[in-house]
C-alpha cells in the first residue's frame, strides 16, 4: 500500500482542536443545550441535613399543582436500589435515612422547569434530625456512631479502608537516623469547579429501552450501575456522550444519568435534567480534605533514612472511590524518593459530611503537599539547601518503591529539578500593580517579602493494583468523492483534555490518511474505560494505533497500489482493536508490597511569590515547571493541561476549598467558592522532557494530573520561604500570614499541630 509521505497534522505536532473555535465563540453545544421534542424537565428534592431520619414523605400536592407530569420516590425505583462506582452503597433516591446534605430524596418532571421547582417545595418531608458525624477523626476512633448501620461491603465501624504499607526495617533506621523532624499537614475539601454543570437528556425507546445524552467520563460503567438501578439488560441502555464543560474527576460518579432515565421511563417522554451551580456543588463528589502526619530522618549529610506517614481522609457519607484515593494516596506518601524504610498507614473514613471521590491527582495531592512540606521542614533543620537535598534524595530508574515495585521506566526527578534551579529567577516587581493586591493597589510595597520554592510530585499513571484495564476501538477506511476517509469510533470520553484531536492525529500519523472521522462517543462501541488517572491517550490511544495497524497490514496484503485503487477494488475496510495495557498486582493488605503500578510520571514546580505580610496578601510571581511527558503527542495541548493543573494546584494553595461546617456546606456559589482568575495567574514557563516509555505507545506518558502534584507545595514553600512561617494548612488564607487569626467566622479553628 502507498501512503502519503508527508503526514500533516499527525503525532508530534501541535494540531488545533476542531471542537476550539466553537468553544471560544460560545458555539460549541454542551449537555445543558440539550434539546428534544415534547421533552419534559426533571428537578431532584435534595435533604437539608446532613443526617435524618425520614418520617414521612407525601408527593400529593406536588402532584397536584398544573404541569407536573411526575414525582418519584425510592418506591418507583425498578431495580436495585443502591448504586456506587466502587461499592453499591449509595441511594438512588433516600428511603428512610439521609445521610448527607443534599441527599437526593425525590424526582419531579414538569413540563416547564419553573414548574417542576415549584413542585419541589410542594413535597412534604418530615425529618428527624440526627447527631452528625463530621470529625473524620472521631469516625477513625470509633467515638461516633456509625454512618452505616450495616455496611454492603462486609466492612464494619467508619474506617471505608485502612492501608498498610512497611518497607524495611523502621526500628534500625531510627536508630541511625541524626536528625528527625515531624509535622501534621492538613488539605481542605477542594471542588473540581468546572464550569458546565451536571446535565443530561434521556429519552424513552420503543423497545422499552432508554436513550441517553450525557456529560460524563466513564459511559459504560454509567450504563452498568443504570442497568442495575432500571432493571434493564444493557442492549436496553444505550449511552450517547454529550458536551462535557470539564471534568477533573467530578464526572466519573452517576449524577443526573438514574434520575433523568427513571423519570424518562415513567412518563414516556423526553426528559432533561440540568443542576444550577448551588446544586451542582451538592451533586458531585469533592478532593477529600485530609488530615496528615510526617516524620522524616535522615543523615547529617541529608541523606534520607526513613518516612513514617499517617494519612487521615474524609470520605463523606459514601464510598464513590475512597478505596483507591487512600490506596493512592499512601503509595506516593514517600515522595519522589529513594527512602530504603518506609512505614505508611493511610485511613479512609465515612463521615457524614459530603461525599467524595476523584478528583485530579487522585490522593496524591493530599500526600505530595505533606511530603513535600515536610521536607523543606528537614532541609531547614539540616541548613541544607532544599533543592539540593531532593536531588540527592532523588527517585532514579531502578529505584524501590515503598511497595516493593522497581522503577523500570525514566524516572528524571532529579533532572527536572536541576533544570528549574538553573532558570534564571524573574526580576521584582515593578510598580503598584505588580505586587500583592495587584488592581486594587492595596500595597506600595512596604512589608513586601519575596520568597521561592520548589516541589517534586511522583504518581502512578492509569488503573493500578491488578485491574485489568482495557480500552477498544474501530477504525474504517472508505472513499468518500474519490478520496479516502478514515472513521474512529471509540467510547473515550473528551473531557477538554484533547483525546479527539489526539486519536485523529494517531490515524493519520499511522494510514497516511488526511480526513479523519472521529465518531461520536457512545455505548455501541467498545468500553474504553475512564477518561481519568491520565490513562486515556495511553489507552484509547493505543487502540486506534492497533486498530490502524490491523488494518495496515490487510492492505499490504492486497498489494502494493495507492490506497484509493484498493478501495475501489476491496470496498470499505475496518479493524477493531482491544488495547490493554502490561498485567499489574494488588498490593498485600500487611505489608502493602506488590508491582502495583504500570508507569509513572514525575512533574516539578518552582515557585516566586511576593507576599505582604501586612496584610496576608499573596502575589505568585512566576510558576515555572518541567516535567517528563514520554512523547508530547501534541505539544500544545500538553502545555495547556500542564497550564490548567498548575491552575488548579495553585486555587488548592491559596484560595480553593468548599467550607463545611456540622456537614452543612457554607460556600456553594462561584460568589464564595474562590478560583483562580486570569488576574490570579502568573506565567508559567514550561520545560517539556520527552523520555519515551518503553511500554506506551509512541512512549507517551500522562500528563494531566501531575501539575496538580507539586504546584500546590512549591507556592506554599515559597511563602514558607518568605515569612518564616510554618503553614501547615491549605488553602494558606490571609489570616494565616498576619497571625490575626480567622475573620470570616467560618468552621475553621486555630491550626492543630499534634503529632498525629
Amino acid at each position: 500500500m502507498n501512503t502519503a509521505t508527508g503526514v500533516r497534522r499527525g503525532v508530534g505536532e501541535s494540531v488545533r482542536r476542531p471542537d476550539g473555535r466553537l468553544k471560544v465563540r460560545g458555539d460549541f453545544a454542551y449537555a445543558s443545550d440539550l434539546r428534544w421534542e415534547g421533552m419534559v424537565w426533571g428537578a431532584t428534592l435534595r435533604s437539608p441535613h446532613p443526617h435524618a431520619r425520614i418520617l414521612r414523605l407525601d408527593t400529593t400536592r406536588a402532584m397536584r399543582l398544573p404541569g407536573v407530569v411526575a414525582v418519584l420516590t425510592h418506591e418507583d425505583v425498578p431495580g436495585r436500589r443502591l448504586y456506587g462506582m466502587k461499592v453499591a452503597d449509595q441511594p438512588v433516591l433516600a428511603g428512610d435515612r439521609v445521610r448527607h446534605q443534599g441527599e437526593p430524596v425525590a424526582l419531579v418532571a414538569a413540563e416547564h422547569p419553573e414548574t417542576a421547582r415549584r413542585a419541589l417545595r410542594l413535597i412534604e418531608v418530615e425529618y428527624a434530625e440526627l447527631p452528625a458525624l463530621t470529625d473524620p477523626r472521631q469516625a477513625l476512633a470509633g467515638t461516633g456512631p456509625p454512618v452505616h448501620e450495616r455496611r454492603v461491603d462486609g466492612g464494619r465501624g467508619n474506617v471505608v479502608r485502612h492501608v498498610r504499607i512497611r518497607h524495611g526495617d523502621l526500628s534500625a533506621a531510627r536508630r541511625s537516623a541524626d536528625v528527625m523532624v515531624s509535622g501534621t499537614y492538613e488539605v481542605g475539601m477542594q471542588d473540581q469547579a468546572f464550569l458546565g454543570p451536571e446535565a443530561g437528556l434521556a429519552i424513552p425507546g420503543e423497545d422499552g429501552g432508554v436513550d441517553v445524552y450525557v456529560s460524563t467520563q466513564w459511559l459504560h460503567d454509567d450504563r452498568r450501575q443504570m442497568c442495575a438501578a432500571l432493571g434493564l439488560p444493557p442492549g436496553k441502555v444505550r449511552l450517547t456522550l454529550s458536551g462535557v464543560g470539564g471534568a477533573f474527576g467530578g464526572r466519573e460518579d452517576v449524577s443526573v444519568q438514574i434520575h433523568a432515565a427513571l423519570l424518562a421511563l415513567h412518563t414516556g417522554r423526553p426528559v432533561k435534567m440540568s443542576y444550577h451551580r448551588e446544586e451542582s456543588f451538592f451533586g458531585h463528589v469533592h478532593r477529600h480534605p485530609a488530615r496528615m502526619w510526617f516524620e522524616h530522618g535522615a543523615t547529617r549529610e541529608g541523606r534520607l533514612v526513613f518516612v513514617r506517614a499517617r494519612l487521615l481522609f474524609d470520605g463523606g457519607a459514601y464510598t464513590s472511590t475512597s478505596q483507591v484515593v487512600i490506596a493512592n494516596g499512601s503509595y506516593f506518601a514517600a515522595g519522589a524518593y529513594d527512602v530504603p524504610h518506609v512505614e505508611i498507614d493511610g485511613y479512609s473514613v465515612f463521615t457524614n459530611n459530603p461525599p467524595c471521590g476523584a478528583m485530579r491527582g487522585f490522593g496524591a495531592v493530599q500526600s505530595c503537599y505533606g511530603v513535600e512540606s515536610n521536607l523543606d521542614k528537614l532541609a531547614r533543620e539540616l541548613a541544607l539547601d532544599p533543592v539540593e537535598l531532593r536531588v540527592r534524595n532523588a527517585m532514579r530508574t531502578g529505584t524501590v518503591l515503598p511497595t516493593g515495585q522497581a522503577v523500570d521506566g525514566p524516572a528524571p526527578a532529579a533532572e527536572l529539578l536541576e533544570r528549574l534551579r538553573a532558570r534564571p529567577l524573574p526580576a521584582a516587581a515593578e510598580g503598584p500593580f505588580g505586587l500583592p493586591g495587584g488592581l486594587n493597589n492595596t500595597s506600595h510595597g512596604e512589608g513586601v517579602r519575596r520568597g521561592v520554592g520548589y516541589a517534586i510530585g511522583v504518581k502512578a499513571i492509569g488503573f493500578s493494583g491488578g485491574v485489568d484495564d482495557r480500552s477498544v476501538a474501530r477504525v474504517r477506511l472508505s472513499l468518500v468523492n474519490g478520496e479516502p476517509v478514515a472513521e474512529i469510533r471509540t467510547a473515550a470520553a473528551e473531557c477538554g483534555q484533547g483525546i479527539v484531536t489526539v486519536q485523529a492525529q494517531i490515524v493519520r500519523t499511522e494510514l497516511g490518511v488526511d480526513r479523519v472521522v472521529v465518531l461520536p462517543a457512545d455505548t455501541r462501541a467498545g468500553d474504553a474505560g475512564s477518561a481519568s488517572a491520565s490513562r486515556i491517550t495511553w489507552m484509547s490511544g493505543g487502540a486506534v494505533q492497533g486498530a490502524c495497524k490491523e488494518l495496515r497490514e490487510r492492505l499490504a496484503g492486497l498489494g502494493d497500489r495507492p490506497l484509493p485503487e484498493l478501495l475501489t477494488e476491496h470496498g470499505p475496510l475496518e479493524a477493531e482493536y482491544e488495547f490493554a495495557h502490561r498485567r499489574t498486582y494488588p498490593v498485600d493488605p500487611e505489608r502493602g508490597q506488590g508491582d502495583a503500578h504500570i508507569a509513572f510520571a514525575f512533574a516539578a514546580h518552582r515557585a516566586v511569590v511576593d507576599v505582604d505580610t501586612d496584610l496576608g496578601l499573596v502575589k505568585v510571581v512566576e510558576l515555572a515547571t518541567a516535567q517528563d511527558v514520554g512523547k508530547a503527542m501534541n505539544p500544545l495541548a500538553v502545555e495547556g493541561q500542564i497550564e490548567g493543573g498548575s491552575a488548579q494546584g495553585l486555587g488548592l494553595a491559596l484560595m480553593e476549598e468548599l467550607r463545611v461546617s456540622g456537614g452543612r456546606v457554607r460556600n456553594p456559589s462561584f460568589t464564595d467558592y474562590l478560583i483562580p482568575t486570569i488576574a490570579d495567574m502568573p506565567p508559567v514557563p514550561i520545560d517539556l522532557l520527552e523520555l519515551p516509555h518503553p511500554d506506551a505507545p509512541y512512549g507517551l506518558n500522562g500528563v494531566g494530573e501531575p501539575p496538580t502534584l507539586s504546584s500546590t507545595p512549591a507556592i506554599v514553600n515559597a511563602l514558607r520561604d518568605a515569612t518564616g512561617l510554618d503553614l501547615t494548612r491549605v488553602p494558606v488564607r490571609p489570616e494565616d500570614i498576619t497571625g490575626l487569626g480567622p475573620t470570616d467566622g467560618g468552621p475553621q479553628g486555630p491550626h492543630d499541630t499534634e503529632g498525629r
